[in-house]
C-alpha cells in the first residue's frame, strides 16, 4: 500500500511540476519575481497537502517563527527533496537558492528555473563556486530577498553528516546578514533515494538568528553546525 500511494504521489507531483514549470516558462518573463515566488508557493502548497492524503506524511514546526521582517540566510539540514518541495511555501516566499548547476539542464525543470534568481553553482570549481554564493548571495540579500543554503552541498542520509562547506558562513560573514539555522528529519520518512514515502509527521525545528556581523566564517559556520547536528539527535530517527 506505502508503494501504490507513494506511486500515486509522485505521478500527481510529476503533472502539477510540470504544469507550473510550463507557466513559469510562459509567463515567468511577465511576471514580477515577488509574485512569481508566490505563485510557487502554490506549488509548495498543494503538494503538501497531496502527500498528507495520498501517503499520510505531515509536518510539524517547532519554534518557527513566521516570516520575519529582517532578511535572513537559512542554512538547513538536507535529508530529501521533501524540504525543496515545502520550504518553498514554509519560508518566506521571495527566496534566492544555492543550487547545483546541473539542474538547470534538465528539461522543462530547468528551464522553468532559469526564470528564479537562483545561485546555480559548479560545485567543482572549489574558489570560483564560494565567490559566486558571495557575489550573488551578497547583491540578492541587499535587495531584500532571503537567501536558502543546505551548507553539507547535498542530501545526507539520518543519522549522518557531511563536511559542511564555508561558502556559506563566507556569504554571512561578508555580507553581515544573520543567519537562521534549521534542522528536520524528513529523511526518516522520505528517502534520498527510492519512491516510498512512508507516513508520519515530521519534524522541523528554526534556530534562533545568528550574529554575523564582525565575526568570522568559521565562527559562524561552527556556531550553525553545532546548533543543526545537536538538534538532529535529538529528533526522532526511525518511524515507530
Amino acid at each position: 500500500m506505502v508503494y501504490l500511494r507513494s506511486l500515486l504521489f509522485f505521478i500527481w507531483m510529476v503533472l502539477t511540476t510540470l504544469s507550473f514549470a510550463i507557466f513559469f516558462i510562459v509567463a515567468g518573463r511577465f511576471i514580477r519575481y515577488e509574485k512569481l515566488c508566490s505563485i510557487a508557493a502554490v506549488w509548495s502548497r498543494i503538494n503538501l497537502k497531496s502527500l498528507k492524503l495520498l501517503c499520510g506524511l505531515d509536518y510539524q514546526l517547532n519554534n518557527w517563527t513566521a516570516w520575519p521582517p529582517q532578511t535572513y540566510i537559512y542554512l538547513s539540514k538536507h535529508q530529501s527533496a521533501w524540504e525543496t518541495i515545502a520550504f518553498r511555501s514554509l519560508l518566506p516566499h521571495t527566496q534566492i537558492w544555492v543550487l547545483k548547476k546541473e539542474l538547470m539542464s534538465v528539461p522543462f525543470f530547468g528551464n522553468a528555473l532559469k526564470r528564479f534568481r537562483v545561485i546555480a553553482i559548479d560545485r567543482s570549481s572549489g574558489r570560483r563556486a564560494v565567490k559566486q554564493i558571495v557575489e550573488q548571495g551578497t547583491a540578492e540579500l541587499d535587495a531584500g530577498h532571503c537567501v536558502i543554503i543546505f551548507p553539507e552541498g547535498t542530501r545526507v542520509a539520518p543519522g549522518e553528516r557531511k563536511r559542511y562547506g564555508v561558502g556559506s558562513a563566507l556569504l554571512a560573514a561578508k555580507s553581515g546578514y544573520p543567519v537562521i539555522p534549521i534542522a528536520h528529519n524528513a529523511g526518516v520518512f522520505w528517502g534520498r533515494r527510492g519512491l516510498k514515502k512512508y507516513p508520519g509527521v515530521i519534524q522541523l525545528v528554526m534556530g534562533e538568528p545568528i550574529a554575523t556581523k564582525g565575526r568570522k566564517a568559521d565562527a559562524i559556520l561552527k556556531d550553525v553546525e553545532n546548533w543543526i547536528e545537536e538538534q538532529q539527535e535529538k529528533l526522532p530517527q526511525s518511524r515507530d
